[in-house]
């Protein structure tokens, strides 16, 4: 199931797993990138959720991954690179009955999207003959977003000398750090007879 709707009809989903595949169209695009500055600079192909649905008793499970492809700034060079990104994700969603969530945020998702999370990712409750999925995706992009993009993880970064990159060019500048947290001491003299001044 591809397209710009990100819904799940819940009639459809039986005791026997069913595969849906799901492409993110451009108003989910401008939602994400509204809230992240990568998502709204940087991704080259629209975000694809795959996920496998079926009932467990009464409840929900989706099983799935999320894969995105996305330019970053690296942290460390502040080069331009292209990141894949995949998470996976697992929700049992529970029938909410009549019962309301104490979180009006949470109660006003049930009502619009048929479906809401509780504190963790991996469970809420759903109502309704449909799921809309965009929140929940909305979430799981952003976990899969690295705290601090590098581009390499041997990345040598910029000098803080003089700037340049230190991937591509080898610059005069010396290393100024300590080799130890004790270096620094060195330098320190000690009063007579070896005792620190001010010491009995």
């Amino acid at each position: 199931m591809a397209g710009r709707e990100l819904l799940l009809h819940v009639e459809g989903i039986s005791e026997t797993p069913r595969h849906y595949r799901f492409e993110a169209g451009g108003g989910f695009l401008a939602e994400a990138g509204a809230r992240c500055v990568e998502l709204r600079e940087g991704v080259e192909a629209p975000p694809v959720f795959e996920l496998t649905a079926h009932r467990a008793g009464a409840d929900l499970v989706l099983e799935g991954v999320a894969r995105a492809e996305v330019s970053f700034t690296c942290g460390r060079c502040l080069t331009r690179y292209r990141g894949a990104l995949r998470e996976p994700f697992r929700l049992v969603l529970e029938p909410a009955g009549e019962r309301v969530p104490a979180e009006p945020e949470a109660a006003r998702l049930l009502e619009r999207d048929g479906m809401c999370l509780g504190d963790e990712l991996e469970a809420g409750w759903f109502r309704g003959p449909r799921l809309d999925l965009s929140e929940f995706f909305h979430e799981v992009l952003a976990l899969a977003l690295p705290v601090q993009p590098v581009c390499d993880e041997g990345c040598r970064g910029l000098c803080p000398g003089c700037g340049i990159d230190r991937n591509r060019e080898v610059c005069a500048c010396e290393d100024r750090r300590p080799s130890s947290p004790f270096a620094d001491l060195a330098g320190l003299k000690l009063g007579g007879g070896g005792t620190p001044r001010g010491g009995s």
